[in-house]
């Protein structure tokens, strides 16, 4: 038998690049884009998203940078940040007013590399 034992419950970085390709199938091309930031020294992906409402300018809009998983252990982190772009995708109309408002930058898991190699 084999057991395992962890601090939090693991979120890796493919579940990572699974959560964002089905927000990117299942939100509007209009309010959230996915880009590669960066490749990582180990080669890997290091996305950022944007989200807004791109029928209202961007000079009427403050810009807000939100990170995540910077300490590769803190897989907490990752569960929020699935939750913040859920929400802030949604057609909730909070959601829709934030968008109308700002500029959201993410990073949803800025150390991809520390993850895979399960760092803490």
């Amino acid at each position: 038998d084999t057991c395992f034992i962890a601090h939090c419950y693991p979120y890796t970085f493919t579940d990572l690049k699974d959560d964002l390709e089905h927000l990117s199938l299942t939100r509007p091309r209009d309010i959230l884009r996915r880009d590669v930031l960066c490749e990582t020294r180990a080669g890997n992906s290091c996305f950022i998203m944007t989200v807004t409402d791109e029928s209202v300018p961007l000079t009427q809009k403050k810009f807000v940078f939100i990170t995540a998983r910077v300490h590769p252990g803190e897989t907490n982190a990752s569960y929020m940040m699935r939750g913040l772009l859920d929400f802030i995708t949604s057609d909730d109309m909070a959601a829709q007013k934030l968008r109308k408002l700002l500029v959201f930058k993410i990073v949803p898991m800025l150390n991809p590399d520390g993850v895979i190699i399960g760092n803490y």
